[in-house]
């Protein structure tokens, strides 16, 4: 059973929580909304598109920024304490620092399991909408490639021809076992392209061991043969790039897609990894905060701890992002990639948490 002190700070904590979620998802929506005015500025579309798209982007946006919404929350509540003089209150029947910001943690832990297990996916589904309907209104809706089961698909049109191609694998820039069926605007198909290998890098395709099998059932063979594209290796990339438009269950499964073509798992697993580890760094963002208030001296503003604070996230960040970075471009092991900040950021929180549990 939860007693009196843990029920109010619990309490207390939700409470900040959730009110700087809504002031950050509203600051997300007015910014959202900014930019979708600017895209359907020169469209005809009706006047409703922008409100609908900064309506879904929005839940993903705010996912993005948690980590900095349980430091302000934590920052917040213990501001409170001080000036209501609580935490003496506190201490006065056997609250330690230590105990403080261990149910501080407890609670982060929860709530973060929470975001990761619900939340996320939630805001999935309204991110794979989003994009979804983006991508209709864009010029390029024409231009589309997908996983399968049987291979990597991708539809394709170019100088008043329309291209189905699908390929066994991929494999950095080059397609493997590709068969091209080419059609006329009127969909007849004019012939078909088969090839081993296939150099994506650039715009133009370079198709290596051709065969062609014309309309008119004759055959013809080239060792080396040139097709133009609005597919390169760098576009068939960010195509799958965009991972946060799928749920958790999703992800595991565009993995095995993945597997069976070749393609490099590497960015799903980061992801994934990263996803999984939130609770627990959302839970050392919350002790590592709790120690800035813990540890400088209560007279200075609390803007002074605001700034501190604010900084500290930000430094956080861009380890985080050069982390990530080192990871998805194979510079480091995945979990290192990952793990390595959280594990650094422990060590630190401990050594903070020796230092003013006895303040």
């Amino acid at each position: 059973m939860l007693r009196i002190y843990q029920k109010y700070i619990i309490k207390i904590f939700l409470v900040k929580f959730i009110y700087i979620s809504l002031v950050f998802f509203s600051l997300a929506i007015i910014l959202g909304l900014l930019e979708e005015i600017s895209f359907f500025k020169n469209s005809n579309k009706n006047f409703l598109y922008p409100y609908l798209l900064t309506l879904l982007n929005a839940p993903s946006t705010l996912f993005e920024i948690f980590p900095f919404i349980f430091l302000l929350s934590t920052q917040f509540l213990l501001h409170d304490f001080f000036k209501r003089n609580e935490i003496n209150l506190l201490k006065n029947n056997g609250l330690s620092n230590f105990k403080i910001i261990k149910l501080l943690f407890y609670i982060t832990l929860v709530v973060g399991i929470f975001n990761v297990l619900i939340f996320y996916n939630v805001s999935s589904v309204f991110k794979f909408h989003y994009s979804n309907i983006k991508n209709t209104l864009s010029n390029d809706n024409k231009y589309l490639a997908m996983v399968t089961e049987s291979g990597l698909w991708i539809k394709d049109e170019i100088n008043n021809k329309k291209y189905i191609i699908k390929a066994n694998e991929i494999k950095k820039n080059f397609l493997l076992e590709t068969v091209i069926n080419e059609f006329d605007d009127n969909f007849k198909l004019q012939k078909t392209i088969q090839s081993k290998k296939i150099n994506i890098k650039n715009n133009e395709w370079v198709l290596y061991d051709v065969k062609i099998l014309l309309a008119d059932n004759s055959k013809l063979e080239e060792k080396i043969f040139r097709l133009n594209s609005n597919f390169n290796e760098k576009k068939i990339k960010n195509l799958f790039n965009n991972i946060s438009t799928l749920n958790l269950f999703e992800l595991f499964n565009l993995k095995k897609d993945f597997l069976k073509i070749g393609y490099s798992t590497d960015e799903i697993k980061l992801h994934v990894l990263k996803i999984l580890s939130l609770p627990l760094f959302y839970g050392i963002l919350t002790i590592l905060s709790s120690i800035v208030m813990f540890s400088i001296s209560k007279e200075r503003n609390f803007i002074f701890h605001l700034i501190i604070g604010i900084l500290m996230s930000v430094i956080i960040y861009y380890i985080n992002f050069i982390f990530n970075s080192l990871g998805n471009n194979s510079k480091l092991p995945i979990y290192l990639s990952v793990f390595f900040p959280l594990v650094c950021l422990t060590i630190l929180s401990i050594i903070g948490l020796i230092n003013i549990n006895e303040k």
